[in-house]
């Protein structure tokens, strides 16, 4: 249920109601008693995502989610030839600075 907004043009009273869609606007303020209320054009309501792992991908079919899945598979995987690290001349160990390459 939605929360609205009024303001009484006689007294200046400005409040929130909490009611459903289906209630009619307040007429008559509670302060002054005079029907002089009106409804206020709110902003709309916000959306609130609690919790982890709110992303576009999370109500995705699963023949979405199987597709996605075959994309990146095919993707280039590094080989064990690739990782090996290549002998240097110098037997010193690497320096921090070549380890963070």
């Amino acid at each position: 249920m939605p929360t609205y907004g009024y303001s009484c043009q006689s007294c200046g009273l400005e409040f929130e109601q909490f009611q459903s869609i289906k209630d009619k606007s307040l007429r008559t303020c509670p302060s002054c008693g005079k029907k002089t209320l009106k409804r206020l054009i709110g902003v709309g309501g916000g959306i609130i995502f609690k919790g982890s792992g709110f992303y576009a991908t999370d109500y995705r079919s699963d023949s979405y989610k199987t597709a996605a899945k075959k994309e990146t598979g095919t993707g280039k995987k590094p080989t064990s030839e690739t990782n090996k690290s290549s002998p240097t001349q110098d037997s010193k160990p690497a320096s921090k600075k070549d380890q963070l390459k």
